[in-house]
């Protein structure tokens, strides 16, 4: 069968694992990624209406300094994000199924206008529609990690590599070429639109999970292996 890789850093890909076991996919973790926590300012929650949570990791590292926030609901993208938000102590009034911009007009329908983004270094850019005031701040940090032999090896066979980020997308191709690893034995299970786009082409093939959460991506993986090795796809 061909393999399905994790390339996400943890604790994600533990949890990516697992659910795969729970859906009849076994997945091999590869991490490529570390995420670790980065300082930054608890602003006053009296200044917010809402919060914006772009992924888990915001929670994982954004530190003591979060439960201030709680007071603020929160707006989510994905169901592991929500999950994520809710087990941290916020009440999460929307989840996107389609990234952060579509999550704006639910704000703004609720009248949140001033909205605080939690993110990584590296984050998706917005377009907020009139009214809306989003301030960023960056609690993580992401730092890539090469392709080593082994994971070369597995790569040059036939895999398909699961890609929970634009960032993980951009890194994963770059190595790949650096390599010189062959993209047409190589397919791609992204779990979003853009997500697909930033790997770019020449792909055994390259497909996006139907809504962005974990479930709905190894569906897409195990729909993906039925299909055959990669370069049948």
């Amino acid at each position: 069968m061909t393999p399905v890789i994790a390339i996400r850093p943890a604790p994600g890909d533990a949890a990516t694992v697992e659910r795969g076991a729970h859906q009849g996919l076994a997945v091999t973790s590869r991490p490529l990624f570390s995420v670790g926590a980065v300082p930054w300012a608890i602003p006053d929650p009296a200044d917010f209406d809402a919060v914006l949570l772009g992924s888990a990791n915001a929670l994982r590292h954004g530190g003591a300094g979060l439960q201030a926030l709680t007071v603020l609901p929160a707006l989510c993208v994905g169901e592991t994000t929500a999950e994520a938000a809710r087990e941290a102590g916020f009440t999460v009034i929307a989840v996107g199924a389609r990234g952060m911009q579509t999550l704006l007009p639910h704000a703004k329908a609720r009248g949140l206008t001033r909205l605080l983004r939690l993110s990584g270094e590296a984050h998706v850019p917005l377009d907020p529609p009139p009214g809306i005031a989003i301030e960023p701040r960056v609690v993580y940090r992401v730092q890539p990690r090469p392709i080593d032999r082994s994971l070369a090896g597995m790569l040059a066979g036939g895999a398909i590599v699961l890609l929970h980020s634009g960032e993980a997308a951009g890194h994963f191709s770059g190595e790949c070429d650096r390599l010189g690893l062959p993209r047409g034995v190589i397919a791609l299970a992204c779990l979003a639109p853009r997500i697909a786009r930033m790997a770019g082409e020449g792909w055994a093939a390259c497909r996006h999970a139907p809504s962005p959460d974990d479930a709905a991506l190894l569906a897409l993986a195990d729909q993906m292996c039925q299909s055959g090795l990669p370069g049948k796809v």
